[in-house]
């Protein structure tokens, strides 16, 4: 049972109520194109998962099945206890493994990636952060835990982890000192260098204390990272830093320097192109968060057309185990296009213009030829309508958009 796919309804409740909160408050916690970019990063993390959950759980039911040095019973409220003590004491080594390792952290940058702090940004994930995460929960099936209970348990604290990304709750007294609040995961999101690479506990903020990472918050930080993403694209957010990290070692001259950037932490450098290179000081009261500029309509147009792949995404995730992988693969691959287009349009790039319009048209073709005949007809209208649409802002693609960047510093 996928109990993050089952708690979306509650997420997307979760998230209008705090957007009413601070719309009532008068607070600007959310901005539309950092949130659609979110949902976008969120969603390309589950549709991977659809595909890829099953050879990543494979290995712990390997060891467990194989390998398991002892076995542990499932009906033990002692052994729940435990198991969930181990997955958080595991996840915490996920986590800061995740800030002090470029692989790993090229992997996980794309959460840090918002300037904003809401609970959407709870939603931002990377895609291929999975793909590592598991290895570092292998010695609970060594040890006996079955299978299940760690999938519950995992799920469980991420599932915890959503509602401390908010701004609307302040400081909680004593719990602060034993749990992952709010407080405490705003100084894990934040860019000023204080803040780096502290609070990695998941439920539990216990682990940082007693290894020397903690850090109580202060002033508010300020949010993302060192160099900000600069884009609307969910896929480019999955690879940029990959990009860089490639760049960085096509300026070293030696393997060895190559090899240990992947081990290394985000900032390091051979000697010769300088050495460690410290986060720079960011002054909130001057601090620009990076946007681009853009016609009401065309931002209307992406909002209008996100919620339909909004809808087709968590229909794709509640129906996955029903559907055959042809159709898993064709909606995932419709659903990734939208993302992309989307993105590309609240950019301004022309090349969104021609991969929206092919989206467009294919869903249309698809209806045509498989759907009912009202509901093709409907489908047929609604892309024709939006192709007009979108039409009436070809001449604003590509034209100086007016972006704003807080830094210049590489990401880490």
């Amino acid at each position: 049972m996928n109990y993050i796919v089952l708690a979306i309804p509650v997420f997307f409740l979760l998230i209008g109520i705090e957007l009413l909160v601070v719309r009532l408050g008068r607070r600007d916690y959310y901005r539309l194109s950092d949130t659609l970019n979110d949902l976008s990063c969120g969603i390309l993390d589950q549709l991977l998962e659809v595909f890829a959950k099953t050879a990543l759980f494979a290995g712990y039911v390997f060891i467990y099945g194989r390998h398991r040095l002892a076995t542990i019973p499932g009906d033990s409220a002692l052994a729940w206890t435990v198991c969930f003590l181990g997955v958080d004491f595991f996840y915490y080594w996920f986590h800061r493994g995740s800030h002090e390792i470029n692989a790993i952290w090229a992997t996980h940058v794309v959460h840090h990636q918002s300037e904003e702090y809401n609970l959407a940004v709870a939603l931002r994930q990377g895609a291929f952060q999975s793909a590592i995460s598991w290895v570092f929960y292998l010695p609970l099936p060594l040890a006996g835990f079955p299978p299940l209970m760690f999938l519950t348990l995992s799920s469980l604290n991420t599932l915890y982890q959503f509602w401390i990304h908010t701004r609307a709750i302040g400081r909680l007294g004593a719990l602060e000192w034993l749990l992952n609040t709010p407080s405490n995961h705003r100084v894990h999101h934040g860019r000023n260098p204080k803040y780096i690479d502290r609070n990695h506990g998941g439920t539990l903020i216990v682990w940082d204390r007693l290894f020397g990472t903690y850090q109580a918050e202060e002033e508010e930080p300020v949010y993302g990272i060192t160099k900000p993403l600069a884009s609307w694209n969910p896929v480019w957010a999955n690879f940029h830093y990959w990009v860089e990290l490639l760049d960085l070692a096509r300026g070293m001259r030696r393997w060895s320097d190559r090899v240990r950037l992947l081990l290394k932490p985000p900032g390091w450098r051979p000697a010769e192109l300088g050495g460690l290179e410290q986060a720079p000081e960011v002054d909130a009261a001057s601090y620009r968060k990076w946007d681009v500029t853009r016609p009401r309509g065309l931002a209307l147009y992406a909002l209008v057309q996100f919620v339909p792949v909004l809808a087709g995404s968590a229909l794709l995730l509640f129906l996955q185990d029903r559907l055959n992988q042809t159709a898993l693969a064709t909606g995932s691959l419709w659903i990734v296009a939208s993302l992309l287009a989307l993105g590309g349009l609240l950019e301004r790039k022309a090349w969104a213009l021609g991969v929206e319009t092919a989206r467009l048209l294919g869903a249309a073709g698809w209806a045509a030829a498989s759907a009912p005949a009202a509901f093709a007809a409907l489908a047929v209208a609604g892309a024709a309508a939006s192709i007009a649409w979108l039409l009436r802002f070809r001449a604003a693609l590509d034209a100086p958009a007016g972006s704003a960047s807080g830094s210049d510093q590489r990401a880490y």
